[in-house]
């Protein structure tokens, strides 16, 4: 944000009540008592405090709180109590105004919030990460009060929508921690609406390029669509004005950013996307009579089209755990075409919408509604009150079971458990208790023996099998995917590794004596750098665990050095205290990192994982051991990276050097000819005099797929490449690939 003068202009003035009026109005159906008034307070307050603020964009920044109230009441459904919290959601961060304050005009409830949504100022240790740190403080206040979540999702929403204005890097780093962190959140509470655009959005400002293709071919469809839509629709909306039941009939494409993962996910153009668009038949029912009225109007569709029996989904029965309710199937048209068709109620439908907040709606009608959100938030407690953690794997754990859809399980006596796609046998241990997981050594399911790793599906009955003499590995970690199950795991190995890390203590201490070198500091410090361990503990539990003994003991002592000149090990300590952050000290973060000129001032590699070149939009990333690492911008690991590490990410842009080659992949689909091989390969190495570091081609029933590792210049060379392979006969498809080598460069 940045300061300005007063506000002076009456045209500015005029906008400002336009808009507070504006959100009075959709507050008015709920209002009571004081609200009113109340709200005025905190208008006023806010209006006050940001008096001199303007955005970035250069509008005033009282915009934004009166944007982000309106988002809580209209697209949320919050109250008297939201409206306030979001309209002085900014002044204990930016201006004089402290807590205290707030609680004094407002209340404790307010303060809380208000203290939940500021940020926490201050120095962060190198390792920790500011945004990690930020969203565990929020959590904290979400354990109490879940409306803290729901403002801060209406800030982001707004941020989005609003982040134009900003520099890149800042558009970078915001829209990469709100795929990875708040879209997922609204996903989990329900919130469907914001949850799409807050995806759409980060593909918007991450690759624009893609983001308005597919907008267009989206728009280029829509006639041809519309009428199929309204064939389609026609023989149904005939059987349901028989019935006598209020319904309405909708459909629109799915989102910009699902059709993206889909044509990403399955290596696919738009062309072949199949289910672009969804029809949603909602139907004003009687709460009692909901599930057969929807029966009803599924029988109806599959009496006209046939359903494919894999996709039918019954949320109806059992909701999803963010309460979800719906019944989907997938049908064929008339004219061979799959068509999802959602099937739900009016109270269905507000809760897929608004999801959390609309559950309150419906509190006392519906009570068990809720049920599955208030588990996942007691199991949000469970993990905030674990002390151990740091912010990072906070985040980390909690991110885990956000985007999970679920399976439906059952113990041996019919009780119904609810876990993450994916969960296993041991997953199941550990829901129903931690002892029982900790000792499980098998299980039966539907009464058949299966191994700890056996993954569970919707209906199964699970009996689990213990002994006295089981102990948790971590090969566990490796198989189980709920929160619960690795943070207990993760606890139970802790533990025993404290045990072994004593143990190692006492060791080394008399191994050290019987070796008559002296325990001072200095010492431990050569010989952590000697054994490359990060911290005393991992020392020992080194000697404890076996890996360090006598002999490595003695190698030790005939390196150290007894006096003057430094040893390998000392000298590698001290880089290690100077340059925590290798080339953070050789490169500022408000200077651009030139690729093709500073690899004489400056360390950098070429991330495995996206295998970046000239053309591509990239960033730099300082790793804690590897100098620094360049990563496109849609690497698969940018989100993490960017949202988890902001603070060590750097500007980077190429410099036009034509005469460097860049290695890169590309995968050629087709049908298979005698000599197809080398028409391929003589487009690359005659034609466009381009050197290959390795070709593979598999042939399968007429059908060949390749795969080629390339050295070009830029993208441009690498568009005329793949233009020139597309033509050769036989070839279906050509496209560049990421290595399948993930390295997050940390």
């Amino acid at each position: 944000m940045v300061t300005t003068a007063v506000i002076d202009s009456t045209e500015e003035k005029r906008e400002i009540i336009s808009r507070y009026r504006r959100l009075l109005r959709k507050a008015k159906p709920f209002l009571k008592g004081d609200d009113a008034k109340r709200i005025k307070r905190a208008f006023t307050l806010a209006l006050d405090a940001h008096k001199d603020m303007r955005r970035r964009s250069g509008e005033l920044y009282i915009f934004h709180p009166l944007s982000v109230a309106e988002i809580c009441v209209e697209e949320i459904g919050l109250g008297t109590t939201s409206i306030i919290a979001a309209l002085i959601h900014d002044v204990v961060e930016d201006t004089d105004i402290e807590l205290a304050d707030i609680e004094r005009m407002f209340g404790k409830k307010i303060a809380k919030i208000v203290d939940g949504l500021t940020k926490i100022k201050g120095v962060f240790e190198y390792g920790t990460s500011a945004q990690a740190e930020n969203f565990r403080k929020m959590l904290f206040t979400l354990s109490e009060d879940v409306r803290v979540i729901l403002i801060k999702l209406a800030d982001r929403l707004h941020n989005m929508r609003t982040l134009e204005s900003m520099p890149r890097n800042k558009q970078l780093k915001v829209a990469s921690e709100t795929i990875y962190l708040y879209a997922p959140l609204a996903h989990r509470l329900g919130l469907n609406a914001i949850k799409t655009e807050l995806e759409d959005l980060y593909l918007r400002f991450t690759d624009d390029n893609v983001y308005y293709d597919i907008v267009n071919k989206i728009n280029e469809t829509k006639t041809s669509r519309n009428k199929f839509i309204k064939q389609f629709v026609a023989p149904i909306k005939e059987e349901l004005d028989r019935l006598d039941v209020e319904y309405e009939i909708k459909s629109r494409p799915k989102s910009v950013f699902s059709i993206y993962s889909k044509m990403r996910k399955q290596n696919i153009p738009f062309e072949e996307v199949y289910d672009l668009f969804a029809v949603r038949i909602i139907i004003d029912s009687p709460l009692e009579h909901e599930k057969s009225y929807c029966w009803q109007v599924y029988s109806i569709v599959t009496d006209y089209y046939t359903p494919n029996p894999d996709r039918l989904r019954d949320w109806i029965s059992t909701p999803k755990a963010n309460g979800y309710e719906s019944l989907h199937t997938t049908v064929m048209a008339k004219n061979g075409q799959w068509v999802e068709v959602q099937i739900r109620t009016k109270r269905m439908d507000e809760i897929a919408e608004k999801g959390y907040a609309a559950h309150w709606k419906y509190k006392d009608s519906v009570g068990s509604h809720e049920s599955n959100l208030e588990k996942w938030l007691v199991r949000v407690r469970e993990t905030l009150e674990r002390q151990d953690l740091t912010a990072l794997e906070f985040v980390d754990d909690f991110r885990g079971n956000l985007f999970n859809e679920e399976v439906f399980v059952f113990t041996p006596k019919g009780e119904l458990k609810t876990l993450p796609v994916g969960a296993t046998a041991l997953d199941f241990a550990f829901d129903i208790h931690t002892d029982i997981g900790a000792k499980c050594i098998g299980a039966k399911v539907n009464q058949k023996l299966v191994p700890i790793n056996h993954a569970l599906k919707n209906g199964d009955q699970i009996e689990i099998l213990t002994s006295s003499k089981q102990k948790p590995n971590e090969d566990w970690l490796r198989f189980v995917v709920t929160q619960k199950a690795r943070s207990k795991i993760k606890d139970l190995l802790k533990e025993d590794k404290r045990n072994v890390a004593e143990e190692g203590k006492e060791i080394l201490q008399r191994k050290l004596k019987q070796l008559k070198i002296d325990a001072v500091p200095q010492v431990f410090d050569q010989m952590r750098a000697f054994f490359n361990v990060n911290s005393q503990f991992e020392l020992h539990y080194s000697v404890g665990a076996g890996r360090i003994g006598l002999n490595e003991l003695k190698r030790f002592r005939e390196y150290k050095p007894e006096t003057g000149g430094k040893h390998k090990a000392q000298e590698a300590q001290e880089a290690k205290t100077v340059s925590p952050e290798p080339a953070a000290a050789k490169v500022s973060h408000d200077d651009v990192l030139l690729i093709g000129e500073d690899m004489d001032v400056v360390e950098y590699k070429l991330a495995k994982c996206c295998t970046p070149i000239p053309g591509d939009e990239v960033f730099g990333f300082v790793t804690v051991n590897e100098g620094i690492k360049i990563h496109r911008i849609n690497c698969s690991n940018a989100p993490e990276l960017l949202a988890k590490h902001g603070n060590r990410v750097i500007k980077a842009k190429w410099t036009s050097q034509h005469e460097v080659s860049f290695l890169t992949g590309l995968k050629v689909i087709g049908t298979d000819r005698v000599g197809l091989i080398n028409d391929v390969s003589r487009i690359i190495s005659e034609e466009l005099k381009v050197n290959m570091s390795s070709i593979s081609f598999r042939t399968e029933q007429g059908i060949f797929e390749g795969e080629i590792m390339l050295y070009v210049n830029d993208t441009r060379h690498l568009d005329l490449l793949i233009s020139k392979l597309e033509k050769v006969e036989g070839v279906v498809k050509v496209a560049r690939f990421d290595s399948t080598n993930i390295s997050k460069g940390q």
